[in-house]
């Protein structure tokens, strides 16, 4: 590869993951996993549940620091950054909790005004003028007025998924947009995210573990498990994919790799040990 070759696909990879180790006390999430999340496009980190997922997100935000390694987003190091530094970057990024994180005592507007009003000075006009037009691009702005409780579960997802979009991010991390909703709401978020990537010219990532609808919509895929990438390409070659433990996840397969039990000792054993929970 030339080097006007490989500086031309580093411009493409909007985050960089090199040699990222990372663990909860005795657990060990990641072993050194490497990751290139490319421009303006829409990648699924997939796997089974335990797999660090989450945890992913929440590096590539600067939530949390990894044991080793380097997480670039941008070309700027997250990990290295001042604690103003890393809040300046945060405004780039967009966010979709997997609740929604909707605050229940504030309207729908209010929700959606609230990053405006806690990052700028923009009027109240303006932010109003912002508020409306975010809330038209995911169909809620005749909803403003009502509250949080009053929401269905789709509802919630898009007004969160306003507020997520409404300072204009260059990446939107989306944590399990699809989970319990129906098929009707599951089909539409998957629509709404993929028209505003493509209009917003936005670089997306969305954990899943909704096969067939986040393949639908992505252009490429990680499939995470104990503690590696397991898989990575193309959406479709990750479907047709014969490495056992992508397989497994992919086909929903009770009989695998992946162990359906977390660590633990002989069962007989630990019944003889009496020891107290």
């Amino acid at each position: 590869m030339t080097t006007r070759t490989a500086r031309q696909r580093q411009n493409d990879d909007y985050i960089q993951i090199d040699n990222l180790h990372f663990r909860y006390r005795d657990r060990t999430v990641f072993r050194g996993i490497d990751m290139r999340i490319p421009r303006g496009g829409i990648t699924a980190i997939m796997g089974p549940s335990g797999s660090g997922k989450t945890s992913l997100l929440r590096l590539i935000a600067g939530q949390l620091k990894p044991g080793a390694g380097t997480v670039r987003v941008g070309g700027t190091d997250i990990h290295r950054l001042s604690r103003s530094a890393l809040f300046r970057e945060r405004r780039k990024m967009g966010f979709l909790f997997q609740s929604g994180a909707l605050f229940t005592d504030l309207s729908v507007y209010e929700n959606v005004a609230f990053p405006l009003r806690a990052h700028t000075r923009l009027p109240d006009t303006m932010i109003r003028d912002l508020v409306l037009m975010k809330l038209e691009a995911v169909g809620l702005r005749g909803a403003r007025h009502l509250m949080p409780a009053t929401l269905s579960g789709g509802m919630a997802r898009r007004v969160a998924l306003a507020r997520a979009i409404v300072l204009d991010p260059e990446l939107i991390l989306y944590d399990e947009p699809f989970a319990g909703q129906d098929p009707i709401s599951t089909g539409m978020l998957a629509a709404l995210i993929k028209r505003l990537n493509d209009t917003l010219n936005l670089t997306s990532i969305i954990i899943s573990h909704d096969v067939p609808e986040t393949a639908s919509i992505a252009r490429h895929a990680y499939v995470l498990a104990d503690g590696q990438v397991a898989g990575q390409g193309p959406i479709q070659e990750i479907l047709e994919s014969r490495a056992p433990e992508v397989r497994q996840f992919v086909k929903g397969l009770p009989d695998g790799p992946v162990p359906f039990h977390y660590p633990a000792p002989d069962y007989r054993d630990d019944l003889d040990l009496g020891e107290t929970c």
